[in-house]
C-alpha cells in the first residue's frame, strides 16, 4: 500500500485468554499510538473486541490448527495478507503458527520477527526442531535473562540477535491508588475471606505445575499436629481458570477436603479484578514447581504493594529481591514454603508494607507496559523507521 502507515502483523493462535494474548494487544496499541497500523492474525476469540478497542485491525484465520493443510494454507493466507496491506514485520509468538508466517515472511520479502514466550519442553524426538521457529527471527525477543540463556544453549543464537525484553504491568490498572474499598470488600464478600485472618493469594490457572498441590501440602505443615502458631492460619485463595482436563481440579478439591482444609482454602475460579485481590491479600504465591519464562502475576501482586513468595527457579529469580520484595524458596518443597509463609506472617506489618513499597518501586523502575511497548517499538524501529 503506497504511501500507507508502516504495519506490523502481530500472528498467534487465537485470542482467547492468557499473557500472550495480552501482550500481542499491548503492542498492538504501542503500534497504533507511534502512528503505525496494528494488524493480528489469529482464530479469533473474545479478546478480539480488545485488540480492535485499541485501534488495531483482526484478520481471521485457522491459526489454531495443527495439520500439514493448515500450515501451507496460512502461509498461503499470510502471505496473501502481507501483499495486500503493505506489511514491512511479521511478529510470530506461537509455535505452530510461526512457521506459516516465516514461510510467509521468506516468499513476500517481510521481516520476520518471533517472541521466545515459553521454556518450551523437548520431551520427544523433533520437539527441538518444532521449537526453534521461536528462535528463527531476524531479531529474537526473550522476554526474561532466563529465557535468553535457553535461546542462547539451545538454538546457538548469537547475542546480536537477542532482544531482552521482559513482560510489563499495565500501571493504568495494577496502581493501590486506582482500587476502591469497595472492589476489595465485593471480593472479600464474593469469596467468604473471614475477618481477622492473614490472606495469601496464589493467581495463575488452575493446573498441576502451578504447584497448588505443594501449597495443600504446606498448609498441613503450618497448621501441624495441634501446635500453636504465633498468628493465625492463612486462609488461601486459589485464583484462577481450570485447566482444561478438569482432572487436576477434582484431585485437589478431595486432596483440601482430606487434609481437612475445607474451611481455609478457596478455589475461586476466574478472576476479573486481580488489583482488588492482591490487596486483599497480605502475601501473593507463586509455587510453580516447572521454571515458568516470566511469570507475570509475581510483578502485579509487586505492583500492588502486595509481597511475594515465589518459587527460586525461571523467571522470578529475576523479579524478587529475595528478602527485599519477598522471599525465594525451592520449587516443590512444602515444608521451605510451609517455613516462608510462617516467616512472612510473623512479620510486623511495617516491616509487610516496607516489602511491598520496596516491590513496587522495582517494578515501576523495570516492568511496566509502557517499558516493555517501547522497547519493542525499538526493535520494529530497526527495519521500519518509520514507526
Amino acid at each position: 500500500m503506497k504511501d500507507a502507515p508502516p504495519a506490523v502483523l502481530q500472528v498467534l493462535p487465537r485470542l482467547v485468554t492468557g499473557g500472550v494474548e495480552r501482550g500481542t494487544i499491548e503492542i498492538a496499541e504501542a503500534i497504533v499510538r507511534a502512528g503505525g497500523r496494528a494488524l493480528v492474525a489469529s482464530a479469533g476469540g473474545p479478546m478480539v473486541a480488545q485488540l480492535e478497542a485499541v485501534g488495531a485491525r483482526h484478520i481471521e484465520l485457522p491459526m489454531a490448527g495443527k495439520s500439514v493443510g493448515a500450515l501451507f494454507g496460512n502461509a498461503r493466507a499470510l502471505a496473501d495478507v502481507i501483499r495486500a496491506e503493505g506489511v514491512g514485520i511479521v511478529h510470530a509468538r506461537s509455535r505452530f503458527p510461526a512457521w506459516s508466517a516465516m514461510m510467509a515472511a521468506r516468499r513476500t520479502g517481510a521481516h520476520f520477527i518471533t517472541t521466545y514466550h515459553g521454556a518450551y519442553n523437548e520431551g520427544f524426538p523433533g520437539k527441538r526442531l518444532y521449537n526453534s521457529v521461536m528462535a528463527r527471527g531476524e531479531r529474537v525477543i526473550a522476554i526474561s535473562e532466563y529465557i535468553a540463556g535457553l535461546i542462547r544453549a539451545r538454538h546457538r543464537v548469537p547475542p546480536e540477535r537477542i532482544r531482552l525484553i521482559p513482560r510489563g504491568v499495565d500501571e493504568r490498572r495494577f496502581d493501590p491508588a486506582l482500587v476502591s474499598p469497595e472492589r476489595v470488600e465485593a471480593l472479600r464478600a464474593a469469596w467468604g475471606v473471614p475477618e481477622g485472618r492473614p490472606v495469601l493469594v496464589l493467581p495463575g490457572r488452575v493446573t498441576r505445575w502451578k504447584g497448588q498441590m505443594v501449597l495443600v501440602e504446606a498448609m498441613v505443615r503450618l497448621r501441624g499436629a495441634g501446635v500453636p502458631l504465633p498468628y493465625a492460619l492463612p486462609y488461601v485463595l486459589i485464583v484462577g481458570d481450570t485447566d482444561a482436563r478438569r482432572e487436576f481440579r477434582g484431585e485437589l478439591e478431595r486432596a483440601i477436603a482430606a487434609a481437612g482444609l475445607g474451611a481455609d482454602i478457596k478455589l475461586t475460579g476466574h478472576c476479573d479484578d486481580l488489583p482488588a485481590a492482591f490487596l486483599l491479600a497480605d502475601y501473593a504465591l507463586h509455587c510453580s514447581t516447572d521454571a515458568e519464562a516470566f511469570g507475570r502475576t509475581v510483578i502485579e501482586a509487586q505492583a500492588m504493594g502486595c509481597p511475594v513468595i515465589a518459587s527460586d527457579l525461571g523467571g522470578p529469580r529475576e523479579t524478587v529481591a529475595d528478602g527485599r520484595t519477598g522471599w525465594l524458596v525451592p520449587p516443590g518443597d512444602p515444608a521451605a514454603l510451609a517455613g516462608a509463609i510462617g516467616a512472612a506472617l510473623a512479620q510486623p506489618a511495617e516491616m509487610r508494607a516496607a516489602m511491598g513499597e520496596a516491590g513496587r518501586r522495582l517494578v515501576l523502575e523495570r516492568y511496566t507496559t509502557r517499558a516493555m511497548q517501547e522497547a519493542t517499538l525499538a526493535v520494529y524501529r530497526e527495519f521500519e523507521p518509520g514507526l
